[in-house]
């Protein structure tokens, strides 16, 4: 096949990429995409380092024996724990990761005080405090860790009632102290409404998933990888389940 008409696969611990590849269908439209979520192992957020790069190993190797022209990592924790490897084992393959847009709202509110909403891992890795050392002298970051966000994500229970208990302890002693609400994990998009109703409308809610897609058509036609045509969207999860490829679908819209 072609290069050009080879698949971008796009890589989640299960349904939150797809947050991601609503950007990058908006971006790309012409694109053919594989998006493969790892279902039967989430949430990746709660488990050691090594476990989550092993994961994400073994998933980017099944992807890439595929002959896929691109790879995006649409799940920051996975990013953050296996990004460098993957680069490093695949140097000559374009592999796009997501960070927390962290960068985008000190440049938006300098000065001022921002929420960093992510998976406990996400919060612990290296990646991250580095990424607020940059941030750090144009304002004050405040972590979120918003353990067990993601199972109700899964679950489809982004905006119910389990979720703004889950989340209530969590976020209401910042109500009127942040400035903006960095989404951290690809699955909270999902969960904006609730995450919106605790905190009010004076809190600006930011994610890094416009910012992959930008990167991600970037890096394709630097390459003169760009594809013209109709574009395609097939969507695996390692669960198996007829259900979940269905709600995939309705979360794509």
């Amino acid at each position: 096949m072609d290069t050009k008409n080879q698949y971008i696969a796009v890589f989640d611990s299960g349904v939150g990429g797809i947050s991601v590849l609503r950007h990058l269908r908006r971006e790309l439209p012409s694109e053919r995409f594989l998006y493969f979520g790892d279902g039967a192992n989430a949430p990746y957020g709660t488990r050691p380092t090594e476990q989550i790069r092993d994961l994400t190993v073994a998933a980017a190797e099944m992807l890439m024996g595929r002959g896929i022209k691109a790879l995006v990592i649409a799940c920051n924790t996975a990013t953050a724990a296996a990004a460098k490897q993957l680069r490093q084992k695949y140097p000559e393959r374009i592999i796009i990761g997501i960070e927390p847009a962290l960068k985008l709202a000190a440049d938006r509110y300098p000065g001022g005080t921002i929420g960093v909403m992510a998976t406990p891992a996400t919060l612990r890795e290296g990646k991250f405090a580095r990424l607020m050392d940059r941030c750090a002298d144009s304002c004050t970051v405040v972590k979120l860790p918003a353990a067990g966000l993601v199972e109700l994500v899964e679950a489809g229970k982004a905006n119910s009632a389990e979720a703004e208990a889950l989340l209530h302890p969590l976020l209401t002693p910042y109500v009127g102290k942040l400035d903006a609400v960095v989404l951290g994990c690809t699955h909270y998009p999902f969960a904006a409404d609730t995450i919106r109703k605790l905190l009010g409308d004076g809190t600006t809610l930011l994610d890094g998933g416009a910012g992959t897609a930008i990167q991600t058509k970037r890096r394709l036609a630097q390459a003169g990888l760009l594809r013209e045509g109709e574009g395609e969207i097939i969507i695996e999860n390692s669960l198996n389940r007829p259900e979940t490829i269905t709600f995939c679908h309705t979360l794509l819209g």
